[in-house]
């Protein structure tokens, strides 16, 4: 059998996507103050793969791809920070990581700031990744991994038009619980970009 017929294209030296509301931009060091206000609310941390974080939990967790638009390497992903335009603020951040470059597939994930929700814009940043992804990484496929009792993200997921794959029944042992995990993907040939 031979190697996959998928290339990467290489990742661009700048990332900068606007949308209508928001803007997607490599994290800085200046953005962790506004992250710990949702990354340090329990409620917000409950399916995330953390604990509530301090400003050091985050520059220790993510600190190496501040500024990063690589997906590739040894810890390879690429975490944006979603910018509202109207004020500068930022009121979520997204991850594009766990890639399978043989395959062209990568896991999205996205954490938003409890007071920013309700006004469509992590629905909008959400599919500025997903248009990302495919456009600017060149990528073939793409999986959100969720906690089936996280319904926002779930409605997120289906909202914007991602496909469920499957239903996990206790497949992880998770803060305490077993936790049940519902897959969600997406395709580039079925996804329509947004305008």
């Amino acid at each position: 059998m031979t190697g996959s017929p998928f290339v990467l294209p290489p990742a661009p030296a700048r990332l900068d996507v606007v949308r209508e509301r928001v803007r997607l931009r490599p994290i800085v060091d200046a953005d962790v103050e506004a992250m710990v206000a949702y990354r340090g609310n329990p409620d917000v941390c409950r399916f995330l793969p953390f604990e509530p974080q301090s400003a050091d939990d985050i520059r220790q967790r993510i600190g190496d791809l501040f500024g990063g638009t690589s997906i590739e390497g040894e810890r390879g992903g690429v975490v944006l920070a979603i910018e509202r335009l109207d004020d500068r603020a930022v009121i979520g951040d997204l991850v594009l990581f766990h890639l399978d470059a043989a395959s062209g597939t990568a896991e999205i994930g996205w954490v938003v700031n409890p007071a920013a929700a309700g006004r469509g814009l992590a629905t909008e940043a959400v599919r500025a990744l997903i248009d990302t992804a495919f456009e600017v990484y060149g990528l073939r496929r793409l999986v959100a991994r969720i906690d089936a009792e996280n319904a926002r993200s779930i409605a997120l997921a289906e909202r914007i038009g991602m496909r469920r794959e499957a239903h996990l029944i206790e497949n992880e042992w998770f803060k305490g619980r077993w936790s049940d995990e519902v897959d969600y993907a997406v395709l580039a040939r079925e996804w329509t970009p947004s305008a």
